[in-house]
C-alpha cells in the first residue's frame, strides 16, 4: 500500500498543503489550509469505484489504467509550521 503525506506550507501570499510536490489552492490562513488537509487525506483513503482512468506522463506519452477502487493509499498530515 502507497503512503502520501499531505504538509502545510507557506504558499503564494498564504497557506497551502502538498502532496509529492503539488500545490493545493492557497488558503489565506494556516488554520483553514490544514483544515482543507486533514479532509483530503481522509477522502483519498475511501474506496471507490474500479475505473479506467487516462492520463498523460511528463513525456507527452498517454496511459490507460484500471484503477481498482479500494486500492487506497494511507495519508497523514505533516504540519510544520
Amino acid at each position: 500500500m502507497s503512503h502520501l503525506t499531505y504538509q502545510i506550507v507557506e504558499h503564494d501570499g498564504g497557506w497551502a498543503y502538498m502532496v509529492n510536490g503539488a500545490y493545493s489552492e492557497t488558503y489565506p490562513s494556516h488554520a483553514q489550509a490544514l483544515s482543507a488537509a486533514k479532509i483530503a487525506a481522509a477522502e483519498q483513503m475511501q474506496p471507490g469505484h474500479t475505473e479506467v482512468i487516462e492520463y498523460e506522463d511528463e513525456n507527452g506519452r498517454w496511459h490507460v489504467e484500471t484503477a481498482p477502487g479500494r486500492d487506497r493509499p494511507e495519508t497523514d498530515v505533516k504540519d510544520t509550521a
